[in-house]
């Protein structure tokens, strides 16, 4: 089949005759018809993060149709359209009993290889999945629609904890639905009516951005060093935009939210200048969401956490927001097209890679077209 290589650093090659996968007892073949070039993709082609270990099919934002099934698939027929989590996960450990797929220690990603495993992705024509994975996708939702949802999963997952809804809640409602995407997040909350502060407005800090929205945020104000992704940031949903640079930023945030800050920040970065703004935003015993995971360690300013009483959380990928992921898109209480930058073939992926590499375009969003 063609699948499009990482080789090298930076350095890719469309093979035409990759070795095709074949499912495996519980697992489907999917025809790919859609997948998204992710940031964390872009950050390891060059191999800084140490996550791309050469050879590698990245890809893992993905959507497609089931052309084979492993022995044993029941519920599942050639011709479904599904989309399907970034993560592999066990489904048997504690973490995973629990809900927190997103913990399992034996998670594989797919389009990752770390050094304890290689797990080739979706940048190929097609790929073999267990069935715990897989979300069923309305009809007419397009395929590079569809392809949002994993980020999108991301951004609901982060609001989620926020608004204090426990990981297992929303696998549960999974669970329960049996990945029927038309119905309701069981123990979706209430509307929030808080301020949240979101610092990075890049594409996962723009679907926050609508996810806290969709959610009843009163007020979201959006912080970034780019003024046109600040622009569309108020054309989705913000109330106010920053440029991160403006002088003094952290108390004029304060002020605007009663003069001791918002209920809860989204750092959406991962780098010291990013968290050190996020931590100056909030009130007292105000929340602090880290999404970001650009740098493994920053500067920390540990006494405006511990005496303002701040909670930190990490939000690590997502766990059952799927369902709740695909409503959103497919209703456009989060949009998507706005992010979606441009609709390119495999073989030209190698070129959008570069583009994306060098930054100079704005581009948010590409999405390649394996099939």
């Amino acid at each position: 089949m063609k699948a499009l290589v990482l080789t090298a650093p930076s350095e890719f090659n469309y093979d035409l005759n990759f070795p095709e996968p074949a499912p495996a007892a519980g697992e489907v073949l999917v025809k790919v018809q859609a997948c998204g070039i992710c940031g964390s993709d872009i950050h390891g082609m060059d191999g800084r993060s140490g996550r791309r270990q050469m050879p590698i099919v990245m890809g893992h934002e993905a959507a497609g149709e089931i052309i084979g099934l492993g022995e044993g698939v029941e519920g599942w027929a050639v011709g479904d359209r599904v989309t399907f989590d970034s993560t592999e996960y066990c489904g048997e450990c504690p973490e995973c009993k629990a809900g927190f797929v997103n913990l399992c220690p034996n998670r594989r990603v797919l389009g990752v290889s770390p050094g304890e495993y290689r797990r080739h992705g979706c940048f190929a024509e097609k790929i073999a999945l267990p069935t715990r994975i897989l979300y069923r996708i309305p009809d007419e939702l397009p395929y590079e629609k569809a392809a949002f949802a994993e980020p999108v999963a991301i951004a609901l997952h982060a609001v989620n904890l926020a608004d204090g809804v426990e990981v297992g809640e929303a696998f549960t409602h999974t669970e329960h639905c049996g990945h029927d995407c038309g119905c309701e997040v069981e123990g979706e909350p209430e509307p929030n009516g808080g301020t949240a502060v979101v610092v990075g407005a890049g594409l996962i800090g723009l679907l926050v951005i609508q996810a806290l929205k969709a959610r009843g945020w009163e007020k979201v104000i959006a912080v970034d060093l780019d003024d046109k992704r600040l622009e569309l940031a108020l054309k989705l949903g913000a109330a106010e935009v920053f440029n991160a640079r403006q002088e003094g930023l952290a108390m004029h945030i304060r002020s605007l939210c009663g003069g001791d800050g918002a209920d809860a920040s989204f750092e959406v970065v991962g780098a010291a200048a990013p968290l050190d703004l996020a931590i100056r935003s909030v009130c007292k015993g105000g929340q602090v969401i880290l999404i970001g995971n650009l740098q493994p360690n920053t500067p920390f300013p540990l006494q405006e956490v511990v005496t303002r009483q701040l909670t930190i959380k990490g939000s690590c990928s997502c766990a059952g927001e799927y369902p709740e992921a695909i409503r959103r898109i497919q209703d456009g209480s989060i949009q998507v097209e706005p992010l979606l930058s441009a609709v390119a073939p495999l073989e030209e992926g190698a070129g959008w890679f570069k583009r994306l590499y060098d930054n100079k375009e704005g581009l948010l969003k590409v999405v390649l077209q394996p099939a």
